[in-house]
């Protein structure tokens, strides 16, 4: 019997991002993506997915040729180099500058860098300081 495994959080199931230029969207998620060692899982010609990110465009037969909007997600960052890479890689790949690699007034020891997707959408890597993760996912087998 074939078995299907995902890694999930505790809060959020999915996120689905409906993009006006797919191919542009594609390029930078990969990339920031990379940066972060998340890797795309499934791609086809108009839509792919990594963890609980999924990224369409709006000729996906789920999107139902709506786009979603703007949104603001945050990725966790390992540690403060891998936020100024995926400032950079951001910026290399189609983003925006929406705030550089630093420290936020959050919490102590937030530091994290803001983006603008090829969308418009506020896209943030966070390091929240040193700390020690019970489990690096939740693993669900079905």
């Amino acid at each position: 019997m074939e078995t299907n495994q995902l890694h999930r959080g505790r809060l959020i199931d999915h996120v689905q991002l409906v993009v006006r230029d797919f191919k542009a969207s594609q390029g930078f998620y990969t990339a920031v993506l990379a940066v972060l060692e998340i890797p795309v899982v499934g791609t086809t010609e108009n839509f792919f997915w990594a963890d609980e990110l999924v990224v369409s465009s709006a000729e996906s037969p789920a999107a139902l040729g709506a786009l979603t909007g703007r949104h603001h997600l945050a990725f966790q960052a390992q540690d403060r180099a891998t936020v100024d890479a995926f400032y950079r890689a951001a910026m290399a790949h189609g983003g925006r500058d929406n705030g550089a690699p630093g420290e936020r007034a959050y919490h102590p020891g937030y530091y994290a860098a803001f983006v603008l997707d090829p969308d418009g959408n506020n896209i943030e890597a966070v390091y929240h300081g040193e700390a020690r993760r019970s489990a690096p996912s939740v693993v669900i087998d079905f």
